[in-house]
Order: C-alpha cells, then structure tokens, then sequence
C-alpha cells in the first residue's frame, strides 16, 4: 500500500478510486486490527483529499462565475 504522503500526487479520480477500493477491504473484515487501522487511516487521508480537491474546483467555478465567464447554477 502507498504511503500517506503519495495521496498527495494523486487526481481526484484516482484518489476516489483508491477510496472505493479501501472500503472495501475494511467492509470485508479479514483483515486484523492493525491492518484495518492502516486502512482507516489511508482512507481517512483519501477522503480528505478528494474533499479539498472538490472544495478547489468549487471556488474556481465561482471565481469564473464572478468574472462573468462562467455563471455557477444553484
């Protein structure tokens, strides 16, 4: 499994994919104790970043909206 550090360089698809993947395996429960905590928290990292990486796109949008390029629909 990468390491916490990786989730960094990683796209939102890639990251939310990883995440799936990660669920997964913790709703699969063969996993001992450890390597469910090695789990939850690269998933907990995985979730955070895809929520900054939405959050960023958001405040693009409606910085474009703002310009007059882009009007952001509510």
């Amino acid at each position: 499994m990468a390491k916490e550090s990786n989730v960094a360089s990683l796209t939102y698809e890639q990251a939310f994919e990883e995440l799936e993947k990660t669920v997964k395996q913790l709703e699969a429960e063969i996993q001992n104790l450890d390597q469910a905590l090695l789990l939850f928290e690269r998933g907990q990292a995985l979730a955070k970043h895809c929520a900054d990486l939405l959050e960023k796109a958001e405040l693009k949008v409606q910085q474009l909206g703002e310009d007059g390029d882009l009007q952001v629909l509510d």
